[in-house]
C-alpha cells in the first residue's frame, strides 16, 4: 500500500510513518518546506513539499497514492490565529478531500476528535451521540467540527472515509502535555488547577493502531472514538507521584485561576505571547465535560489499548 501522511512531521503524523513503514508500506510524508523534520530523521519516506492550501503540491503527493491519513492541524487554546485556524483546519481539510477525490485515492482516513461532540456536559456517549451544545467553545472546537462536517459529506457522496476521535493524546514525545509531565517528574511543577477536570486518554501509538486496522476493515463512513479511559486531573497526578515519588503539585484555588486568567489574557494578546492560563483553557478546565465510550473501536476493530497506567509509565520515560 502507497500512504500518504499530511502533518507528518507532527506528532501524531510521525508516530503513523513509522507504524506504516513498519508494515511494509510505501510512505508519503507531506510537509512544508519549513517544517521541522527531526521526527522523521532516518527514516525511508518520501518526502512531498507543500501546504495542504495548496491544492497544486496535494495533487502531485497523491500521484499513485491508495490511502490519505490527514492528521495535519492547527491544534491551540487560548489565543489563536482564528483565520489561519480555519484555513488549515477547515480549508485545508477541504483540500485535501477535493484533491483525493480527483486523484483517485482509495480511502481516507481523518483523524478528528471528541470534541466535535461538543460539550457533554459530564454525559458519557457514544458514535451515534447528535452535538447539543449550539455555540462553540474555542476556535479549535469551531473549526475541527466544520472539518468534520466536510469529511461527512464527502463520505455521504460516495467516498471512502473513515474518522476517529481520540481523546487527549498522550506519549513521551507528546509536545502538549508532555512539557508538563517533564516538569512534575523534574520536580518544577508546584502547583497546578482544576484537580476535579475530567481527561479522556489514549496512547499516540493506541491511535496509530486504530488508524492503520480502520484502514484495512472499517466501513466506509464509520466513526470510531478512540479513549482507553479517563480520570481526573487529581488522579492522574496521584499516580504519576506514586510511580516516581515526586509529590503531587499543591492545586491552586479556582477563584485565583480564574482572576489569573482574566488578568493574563489581555496581556498576551498585547504582546503577542501565549499565557500559561486564559479565559478559553479556564473555560477547558472548569466549565466544560466531554465524556466519550470507546468501545465501539474495541468491538468493530479488535482494539486493545493500554491501560491509563501503562500509558502515563510510558509518559514518564520521555
Amino acid at each position: 500500500m502507497k500512504a500518504l501522511v499530511t502533518g507528518a512531521n507532527g506528532f501524531t503524523g510521525s508516530h503513523l510513518v513509522r507504524s506504516l513503514l513498519e508494515r511494509g508500506d510505501e510512505v508519503v510524508a507531506f510537509v512544508r518546506k519549513s517544517s521541522d523534520l527531526s521526527r522523521l530523521a532516518g527514516l525511508a519516506v518520501e518526502f512531498a513539499y507543500g501546504d495542504i492550501g495548496d491544492r497544486s503540491s496535494l495533487a502531485a503527493a497523491m500521484t499513485g497514492v491508495d490511502v490519505v491519513f490527514h492528521t495535519a492541524a492547527y491544534v491551540e487554546l487560548g489565543i489563536v490565529n482564528e483565520a489561519l485556524m480555519e484555513q488549515v483546519n477547515v480549508e485545508g481539510t477541504r483540500n485535501v478531500l477535493d484533491v483525493a477525490q480527483a486523484s483517485g485515492v482509495q480511502k481516507l482516513i481523518y483523524c478528528s476528535t471528541i470534541g466535535v461532540y461538543g460539550d457533554t456536559q459530564g454525559r458519557v456517549i457514544d458514535e451515534t451521540f447528535e452535538r447539543t451544545q449550539k455555540s462553540f467553545s474555542s476556535a479549535y472546537d469551531r473549526t475541527k467540527f466544520e472539518a468534520q462536517i466536510l469529511v461527512d459529506r464527502a463520505a455521504e457522496n460516495g467516498f471512502y472515509t473513515v474518522s476517529v476521535m481520540p481523546s487527549g493524546i498522550f506519549g513521551s514525545d507528546d509536545p502538549h502535555f508532555g512539557p508538563v509531565i517533564k516538569a512534575f517528574r523534574n520536580g518544577k511543577l508546584k502547583v497546578w488547577a482544576g484537580g476535579d477536570r475530567i481527561t479522556g486518554i489514549v496512547h499516540v501509538d493506541d491511535l496509530v493502531t486504530a488508524m492503520l486496522v480502520a484502514a484495512d476493515q472499517a466501513p466506509a463512513g464509520a466513526h470510531y472514538i478512540l479513549s482507553s479511559g479517563e480520570l481526573t486531573t487529581r488522579e492522574m497526578f496521584q499516580m504519576l507521584s506514586q510511580e516516581t515519588g515526586v509529590s503531587e503539585p499543591a492545586e491552586m484555588p479556582e477563584g485565583l485561576v480564574r482572576l489569573a486568567g482574566n488578568l493574563l489574557e489581555p496581556i498576551g494578546r498585547l504582546s503577542n505571547w501565549q499565557p500559561p492560563i486564559s479565559r478559553e483553557r479556564i473555560h477547558y478546565i472548569y466549565d466544560r465535560c466531554v465524556r466519550v465510550d470507546g468501545s465501539k473501536a474495541r468491538r468493530e476493530l479488535s482494539w486493545n489499548p493500554r491501560s491509563l497506567e501503562e500509558t502515563l509509565k510510558e509518559c514518564l520515560t520521555g
